[in-house]
């Protein structure tokens, strides 16, 4: 009689997994889907460029220094 419980909870263990791991494929499936629909109908607007100049290099690096010997001083 034990025999038969421990595999009826092995079928319903496998029962429920099976039906998590179907429902995680069907979810990864449709957002796959949607982000597809979505790229194509709304694509992102192109960034213009934002890298900082030589100009704005510098004065990010006089602020860290400013900070790191302010931060030594006290």
């Amino acid at each position: 009689m034990e025999t038969n419980l421990i595999v009826e909870g092995f079928k319903f263990m496998g029962l429920g997994m099976g039906t998590v791991f179907l429902f995680l494929i069907i979810m990864i499936l449709s957002m796959n889907i949607m982000s597809t629909i979505i790229d194509k109908f709304f694509p992102e607007a192109q960034a213009a460029d934002t890298a900082p100049t030589k100009k704005d290099n510098k004065k990010i690096i006089a602020a860290i220094t400013a900070a790191i010997k302010h931060h030594r001083e006290g």
